[in-house]
């Protein structure tokens, strides 16, 4: 009987105020969307993805010897990933040592424009495979071959490599104070290169650049000295 009073009730109130029944429908509507607001608000992440990018040094192992290399120095794209490699080919900016930007891209047009002077070291570190130290092959391999006559200017003797030989039309540079060991074609049709060794544990590292950077020869040794330690370097 008290459940039929009661919606007995309820039918009177709804005929004498239709939408009394919406009031409180509309307001648990807008408390549960306040909630869900409020909820969405705070679990909604507050940090923002940035767009992947190479990192600015690459950790790289070659003939067992780490290395860290600046990502835009690495030539090719093939090597410019972290991990073991047989070798990596790389350039810096001289004499800022820094790695260069990312090469132009050259029309028809423009194409004489992009005969520039060289103005860059190229570095190549590749395992050595216990082949011939670079030291054991300056005391033991180019005597064989060098004219006895030497030429030493500001601290840089110059030694010419006998034609007929191996290194026919080249010559040795070496110095003391820094150490400089530097083997170098001679100017033609095209400007002289210089090509210097070095060895750290399981890599060689060779260095080249262009035989008229000579006159500032300490410079030149100072810069790839640097390179080998920022390179070699614990921290990179």
């Amino acid at each position: 009987m008290t459940l039929l009073s009661t919606a007995q009730h309820l039918a009177r109130d709804t005929r004498r105020n239709p939408r009394a029944h919406l009031v409180p429908i509309i307001a648990s509507a807008v408390i549960a969307a306040g909630a869900i607001t409020l909820v969405a608000y705070l679990l909604w992440p507050t940090y923002t993805t940035a767009p992947p990018s190479d990192p600015s040094r690459l950790p790289v192992s070659v003939g067992g010897t780490l290395f860290n290399v600046p990502t835009m120095a690495v030539r090719m794209k093939i090597q410019r990933h972290s991990g073991p490699q047989e070798r990596v080919d790389l350039s810096f900016l001289y004499p800022s040592l820094e790695a260069p930007a990312a090469p132009k891209h050259y029309s028809a047009d423009t194409v004489e424009d992009k005969v520039q002077p060289i103005d860059r070291i190229f570095v190549s570190i590749a395992a050595h495979h216990d082949s011939l130290a670079p030291e054991m092959r300056l005391r033991t391999i180019y005597p064989r071959y060098l004219d006895e006559r030497a030429n030493t200017d500001d601290g840089l003797t110059a030694r010419a490599f006998r034609d007929g030989t191996p290194y026919g039309g080249e010559d040795l540079f070496t110095a003391s104070e820094p150490q400089l060991t530097a083997r170098c074609t001679r100017d033609s049709s095209t400007p002289g290169m210089c090509l210097s060794e070095q060895r750290i544990e399981g890599a060689d590292l060779t260095f080249r650049f262009p035989r008229g950077w000579l006159g500032q020869w300490r410079d030149i040794a100072t810069a790839m000295n640097r390179l080998s330690a920022q390179m070699h370097s614990a921290k990179g």
